[in-house]
């Protein structure tokens, strides 16, 4: 298993944490994604590497945005 933090720009409420964590829990491999709004961060544990476009691709489908890895 991996584990990789990203930082998510504009989650403001819990609406907002589900709405990510249902986008990127949905790419294949991910078995884990846990939010910390205050911060901004989204730790994500997968069964292997994650392609950061394909991650930011579902944060961008949530409606934010992903400023870094």
């Amino acid at each position: 298993m991996i584990t990789t933090t990203y930082q998510v720009q504009g989650m403001t409420c819990g609406h907002c944490a589900t709405s990510v964590s249902t986008e990127i829990g949905a790419i294949e491999g991910v078995s884990d994604v846990q939010v910390e709004l205050v911060a901004g961060r989204v730790t994500v544990t997968s069964e292997g590497p994650l392609d950061t476009d394909t991650v930011r691709a579902a944060v961008d489908e949530a409606g934010y945005d992903l400023v870094g890895a």
